[in-house]
């Protein structure tokens, strides 16, 4: 057996050859892309006679050279970030870092301690593909957080009827369409009941349009306090740019969820994953990415739960 350690990075990797004894028996730098693989399994050919004998440890769980590691019939394990870090405060205490120097580690750590790390999950090509589309929906979510709280931040600075009129929801089309009219507190109290309707059709209502119209103009022309004329034209500048942004990602986050259904829908799981109680289709979706399909990879419940970290530590 040979353990070979990757250091990964952008442009390149480092490795790391070791025998069963912990001598290095090799080290090369190698370009990140089809080259630098090509390099990497001459440099395990030459002390390795089959892909059996070879044990990666690496520091990524997916992704290109990760595939490409498994294609070739290596065990490749997944060493945790932080456990990588522990671990080689073993082999010194100065906090002495270098990419060599973790390759080295990295390898030396699945020749001695790999039984206490999970090898690369088997999961299918449709598992991964909803992992990915999970996490990017998780990541325009919270991206669109991100925005309506800046949102909100400049409404109260100097657009606090706005916030009477729309509350808390102002992600939604009702709130995005008027503000695209009415972006400062001026051009708020002009707007007819007949436009605000308008407004709130084109935003997706279609019910009780005229009593939500007449809720929104006597907020907005309600008395407020207000800023002068320079500040209140700047914060309608920064309200415009943010209604834009949060009604491209509600576009782009609705087109996520259609991906993520279908994709769930796909999966021989799906049935499974949806009786459960309280999981539907996103949070069923965002479940199976992250547990994955490989059927070997949790052996018992307690496994599954640890990896959740609902496991109680006493």
């Amino acid at each position: 057996m040979i353990f070979v350690g990757v250091d990964w990075a952008e442009a390149y990797h480092e490795v790391c050859v070791l025998d069963q004894a912990g001598a290095v028996l090799g080290r090369r730098r190698v370009p990140d892309g089809v080259a630098g693989v090509g390099q990497l399994h001459g440099l395990v050919a030459d002390h390795a006679s089959e892909p059996s004998e070879v044990i990666v440890g690496i520091e990524l769980d997916r992704g290109l050279l990760v595939a490409a590691l498994t294609a070739a019939g290596y065990q490749v394990v997944a060493v945790n970030p932080l456990a990588a870090s522990r671990y080689r405060e073993r082999h010194g205490t100065s906090g002495a870092k270098s990419d060599p120097g973790d390759a080295r580690v990295l390898a030396d750590l699945v020749r001695t301690d790999r039984h206490n790390h999970r090898p690369v999950a088997g999961d299918s090509e449709l598992a991964e593909a909803i992992r990915v589309l999970a996490r990017a929906h998780q990541s325009a979510i919270w991206s669109r957080q991100r925005q309506l709280n800046s949102l909100r931040s400049a409404l109260r600075a100097c657009y606090p009827a706005a916030l009477d009129a729309f509350g808390t929801d102002l992600a939604c089309g009702d709130a995005l369409a008027v503000l695209a009219l009415a972006s400062t507190p001026e051009r708020g109290r002009q707007l007819s009941r007949a436009k605000i309707t308008a407004a709130l059709r084109r935003g997706g209502r279609h019910r009780n349009l005229e009593q939500r119209a007449a809720q929104i103009q006597a907020a907005l022309r309600s008395p407020q306090l207000a800023a002068p004329q320079a500040i209140s034209r700047a914060y309608g500048t920064v309200t415009q740019a943010s209604v834009g942004l949060l009604a491209s990602l509600n576009q782009q986050i609705a087109t996520l969820e259609e991906a993520l259904g279908e994709g769930l829908n796909r999966h021989p799981d799906a049935k499974t994953i949806r009786s459960l109680p309280g999981l539907g289709m996103v949070l069923g979706a965002r479940v199976l990415g992250e547990f994955g399909d490989d059927q070997t990879r949790f052996p018992i419940a307690k496994s599954r739960k640890n990896y959740a970290g609902s496991a109680p530590i006493t």
